[in-house]
């Protein structure tokens, strides 16, 4: 599929620049909505694991939600850069790794603190 509208978007890229970049959106979309299920699935997998593992879910979830971060945060660059615009492209990848820096604090926290007790006094 997407192979086919890249080539679509190539020949209509010469006639109507506007509608090649919809449908490589489209396309994109597409694809992303497709994967949803895999993705759910994934998640599923890892929070059972962290289940039978004894691990706090509230730090699985925080690397979930960094790692869907990362992915949106990626996918809105690449169509942003599509669309011509590398600034705002590259401000979108800012704002992604300042939210992740963010939201990997708490458990940055809980690593120091666990090293700290292990170094004896």
């Amino acid at each position: 599929m997407a192979l086919v509208a890249t080539f679509l978007a190539l020949i209509i890229k010469e006639q109507k620049p506007n509608f090649a970049f919809l449908l490589i959106v489209f396309v994109g979309c597409s694809i992303f909505l497709f994967l949803v299920d895999k993705i759910y699935e994934i998640i599923h997998m890892l929070e059972k694991l962290a289940v039978n593992a004894n691990v706090n879910l509230v730090y699985v979830e925080t690397i979930l939600k960094i790692i869907g971060i990362a992915y949106i945060a990626e996918f809105a660059s690449q169509i942003t850069k599509d669309a011509g615009q590398g600034a705002v492209a590259s401000k979108i990848e800012l704002a992604g790794k300042v939210l992740i820096l963010a939201m990997a604090i708490p458990i940055l926290t809980v690593m120091i603190e666990t090293i700290i007790k292990l170094i004896p006094s």
